[in-house]
């Protein structure tokens, strides 16, 4: 259960949103910045596309006011919270609600439109970040929560926020899996097991090192003396890459546990003798 109610639209949020709207839209376009709420989801059109140099793609990134004198007002005036990061406020307190992250996939050369949803995705996911607790969040930057966003949805974590995954895990807040190319990253058990979760920790991380081997092992006693391509051990564990099944089986070989037979895509690997 929540120790507070997440509101279906959040206050800082609409507030970044309709400024962003009044300081950055094309005021050489007649029209107005309007305001659409509906049960779930809000959405804020203005006149004029992104100014030049912003994209959907680097929108948390790339800082560029269209109106330079009206947004140094709104900052002076105390309306914008954070000067220059409204955006990454938007996206940041989505995540902290497990909502889904602004969309301007609407938005083209003759008007921005933010749609924000209000729905909670994965209460068990905000439950977690209050583990975190509120001090060590606050020094969160966005790709932090944006990390955290593609872990809890199981999604890939893109390339460029790789670099904030050491920090992550140094902090316990995330847990790396295997090693090079076969590397993994989920989100931390302990924390998984603190909002009652410890079950779905185990099948993200799935079987232990040792598991694994034994598991590849035991096929090839089956195979027993045939052996089998690499392919085939790949079935074995399907949601391990193939990198790793390779190092698992060259350490098998190096405790004198299994054999490797010719060389290239023919190669099978094989046990001397079955286990009775």
């Amino acid at each position: 259960m929540f120790r507070f109610e997440i509101p279906t639209f959040d206050e800082a949020v609409i507030r970044e949103a309709i400024l962003n709207a009044v300081c950055h839209r094309d005021y050489r376009l007649a029209g107005s910045v309007f305001v659409r709420q509906y049960a779930r989801r809000l959405e804020v059109v203005s006149p004029g596309g992104f100014p030049a140099g912003v994209t959907v793609d680097n929108i948390l990134d790339q800082q560029v006011p269209r109106n330079r004198r009206l947004a140094e007002a709104c900052a002076r005036c105390g309306l914008v919270e954070r000067s220059g990061q409204g955006m990454n406020l938007m996206f940041e307190r989505s995540i902290q609600h497990s909502k889904p992250l602004p969309s301007f996939e609407r938005t083209s050369d003759e008007e921005v439109w933010l749609t924000l949803h209000g729905t909670v995705g994965n209460p068990a996911f905000v439950r977690f970040l209050e583990r975190v607790g509120q001090e060590q969040l606050r020094s969160f930057s966005t790709d932090d929560f944006l990390v955290l966003d593609c872990l809890q949805q199981e999604r890939p974590v893109p390339s460029r926020l790789r670099s904030v995954m050491r920090r992550l895990v140094d902090l316990g807040i995330v847990e790396m899996i295997g090693r090079g190319r076969g590397t993994r990253y989920i989100l931390s058990r302990a924390l998984y097991t603190a909002i009652g979760r410890a079950a779905a920790c185990t099948r993200e991380k799935g079987l232990d090192r040792s598991t694994n081997k034994e598991l590849l092992a035991r096929h090839l006693e089956h195979r027993f003396p045939a052996g089998c391509a690499l392919e085939e051990l790949q079935q074995v564990l399907p949601h391990v890459a193939r990198r790793t099944i390779q190092i698992y089986l060259q350490e098998l070989r190096q405790e004198g546990r299994i054999g490797l037979a010719g060389k290239g895509r023919g190669s099978l690997w094989y046990v001397e003798k079955a286990r009775g």
